[in-house]
């Protein structure tokens, strides 16, 4: 199968300073992994500068005017996580609209699957807010593009980075036409997303939450991801998967405390192809979130490229040993609005 790429430049330039976690490093690791081949068979998909008009279908005009003035400066802070330089507009608005080519390209035929290797990243910005070293939410635009530009009527949104997207939940929590699912560490930053959070209103169970203990690993994530999450998407029948990957559940980084390995990542990923070509003819693409240790990120990163290839979509997922993770509140919460 094809897989589109998105990389560009000018995601580089998006300078956070040297010790900030979220650094262009982070890419030119996973460019390392492209270099060595990982998706031979790929569509490298151009990157595009998002219009005003695209972006404003999440965020607020002010937020869009907000982040286009940092174009004037030559540093500036959302808040203490999440700084901007001259060149960080221009990045986060070819970091959107990358990611709609890149939709684009699987909508049409072009590629089967994508990735998208963009920040900055997105999960975290809110409609009118900046946060997380977040500046405008990727996967929420991609999700509104597929709603707006091909008429889609339900879209599955998959995040399984460490943090709670707390600015992808509120992008939808009162709408019917997305279904968005996380699993994140909790307690923890930013502070969302207990599995009471189902929606409200006519959006009321289609945002569901599995906030796992710090610890949790390949075990927990699989069975979680086999109990819960397969069975839901798969009633949803979603006609396009989102995932907002991040990779820094993986045991390695230092930003957070879990202990999934690449290895389960590429499990969770096989789990959504496989749910993918059952309901959607395999329309499915991941766009990049957290993940802040580089030998971590090449690792989990060229094992879903792995997964996207269609090469091992036919073998079984398993949990590997280990013990059961506590699901008992995210599967009755599930039970009252999903037959599972």
């Amino acid at each position: 199968m094809r897989t589109g790429i998105v990389t560009d430049e000018s995601f580089l330039a998006h300078d956070t300073g040297e010790r900030h976690p979220e650094r262009a490093d982070r890419l030119r690791a996973i460019g390392q992994v492209l270099d060595s081949g990982a998706a031979v068979d790929r569509l490298v998909v151009p990157a595009r500068a998002a219009t005003a008009a695209e972006i404003a279908r999440v965020h607020a005009v002010e937020h869009v005017e907000r982040v286009a003035a940092t174009a004037r400066l030559s540093r500036f802070a959302f808040d203490a996580d999440t700084p901007a330089c001259a060149r960080s507009f221009e990045a986060a608005r070819r970091a959107v609209g990358g990611l709609l080519a890149l939709v684009d390209a699987v909508m049409d035929g072009r590629a089967a699957n994508g990735f998208a290797f963009v920040r900055p990243p997105g999960h975290h910005a809110e409609r009118d807010r900046a946060m997380g070293f977040c500046l405008f939410n990727n996967v929420a635009l991609a999700a509104a593009h597929l709603r707006a530009v091909h008429g889609l009527e339900r879209v599955l949104i998959v995040d399984w980075d460490v943090h709670h997207g707390n600015g992808t939940q509120h992008a939808f929590y009162r709408d019917p036409s997305v279904l968005f699912v996380s699993s994140h560490q909790y307690p923890f930053y930013p502070g969302t997303g207990s599995a009471i959070e189902v929606g409200r209103g006519e959006g009321e169970g289609f945002t569901l939450n599995l906030p796992f203990p710090a610890g949790y690993g390949d075990a927990q994530y699989v069975e979680a991801f086999l109990r819960i999450v397969e069975p839901v998407a798969r009633q949803f029948a979603p006609q396009f998967i989102l995932v907002s990957a991040g990779f820094d559940a993986h045991r390695r980084d230092p930003l957070a405390g879990m202990e999934v390995t690449e290895q389960g990542f590429a499990s969770l990923a096989r789990l959504l192809l496989r749910t993918a070509r059952e309901v959607c003819g395999g329309r499915l693409v991941a766009v990049l979130e957290g993940g802040y240790d580089l030998e971590a990120l090449r690792r989990s990163v060229a094992a879903v490229l792995g997964e996207m290839s269609g090469a091992h979509l036919d073998q079984p997922v398993s949990p590997p040993p280990g013990e059961k993770p506590d699901l008992q509140q995210p599967l009755e919460i599930a039970k009252h609005y999903w037959r599972i």
